[in-house]
């Protein structure tokens, strides 16, 4: 079977984090919490959200302040994420990957619907077998998203020669569940420190992650 890459999008492929973090903060805001360091929110940052936003408040946010927070991100994430761009080397890596006669799919945690013309802005929809984000609510966690996902790509993607790249310890969580593989980059969401407890193989770019991965799902 060939190595397949199952590919995270926001902190992983789409460098989002300054945009992320504005959104965030434009969030709190409406709380009337301070905002945040880059360093302190990858430190705070976790999935599912309300969990996040629990350590950060030091209570469970209401229904109609989780709505409120959750508006207020997606509306100033979008006007701030015009401005980012890929990681780092990504047009190359998924090129070569597709070149090399192996298969790769993005699944994404961001709204489907504004996922797929940001992917097809960069040029990239036609390196991915899918590209799946989310269409339920916000706020939940990969696994379930990502059972979907490997349903739809069908029996030629085998779990065991399959590894999700990613930037959170959630996407590490929902790789094992479903008997992947999993490598995590650092430069996304979590701190490295974070990403460690997870108990797989953490990277500091993606081109160590692709490597890897060739490796683990051999």
């Amino acid at each position: 079977m060939r190595t397949h890459i199952v590919w995270d999008w926001n902190g992983t492929l789409f460098h989002d984090m300054e945009a992320v973090l504005g959104a965030s903060n434009a969030a709190f805001a409406t709380l009337g919490v301070a905002p945040l360091t880059l360093e302190r929110y990858r430190e705070m940052y976790e999935i599912p959200i309300p969990r996040f936003y629990r350590r950060l408040l030091g209570r469970d946010p209401s229904q109609v302040e989780w709505e409120a927070l959750d508006d207020v991100f997606h509306h100033r994430y979008a006007e701030l994420s015009t401005a980012c761009g890929l990681t780092d080397g990504v047009p190359a890596l998924l090129s070569d990957w597709r070149a090399a006669g192996r298969s790769q799919s993005l699944l994404s945690m961001y709204e489907h619907e504004r996922l797929v013309p940001v992917v097809e802005g960069f040029g990239l929809l036609g390196e991915f077998l899918r590209v799946d984000g989310r269409t339920g609510a916000s706020g939940g966690r990969k696994a379930g998203h990502l059972a979907r996902h490997l349903a739809a790509l069908g029996p030629e993607v085998a779990p065991q020669h399959t590894v999700l790249i990613g930037d959170a310890v959630d996407d590490a969580q929902a790789a094992l569940e479903w008997g992947l593989h999993a490598v995590l980059y650092s430069g996304g969401s979590h701190t490295r420190a974070k990403l460690e407890v997870a108990g797989v193989p953490v990277v500091d770019s993606l081109a160590e992650a692709v490597e890897l991965a060739a490796e683990l799902a051999a």
